[in-house]
């Protein structure tokens, strides 16, 4: 299976200057864990997580006043739609993280993002189909 069959393709797009909170609710409205944190300046993608805001809130930050840029992941791991859901897996393993920003063909713009909660979605019918035929 491939990161394009279980990626979600509602990316959250905001901006360096957004504060925690509207990231934040943002997130929430949207039932994602993650937002793509797109600089005009830089033409930089990013992404900001529900980890990221809940790390600066633990610290006693002002979620009105931290802005998203902030704390924006900026050397960021992306995929293809075409890597394999053991790639995703893979590199989400080897750099400690649990969302991929998946970008087109070209590499240019984000088309989704895939988290592990969507590889567990694909896999887990899959593994009880097999563990179901082997009993």
């Amino acid at each position: 299976m491939l990161v394009r069959d279980a990626m979600s393709t509602l990316v959250l797009i905001i901006g360096p200057d957004h504060t925690l909170r509207q990231a934040a609710q943002l997130m929430s409205a949207r039932r994602v864990g993650a937002a793509v944190v797109l600089d005009p300046d830089t033409s930089g993608l990013g992404i900001l997580t529900e980890r990221d805001i809940l790390n600066s809130v633990g610290l006693g930050q002002d979620p009105d006043r931290e802005k998203a840029g902030t704390h924006t992941t900026n050397n960021v791991v992306f995929a293809a739609p075409t890597w394999t859901l053991e790639d995703a897996a893979d590199a989400m393993t080897h750099g400690g993280f649990r969302h991929l920003v998946v970008l087109d063909d070209r590499g240019h713009e984000p088309v989704g993002i895939v988290s592990v909660r969507d590889i567990i979605r694909c896999w887990a019918p899959s593994r009880r189909h097999t563990t179901s035929l082997a009993g």
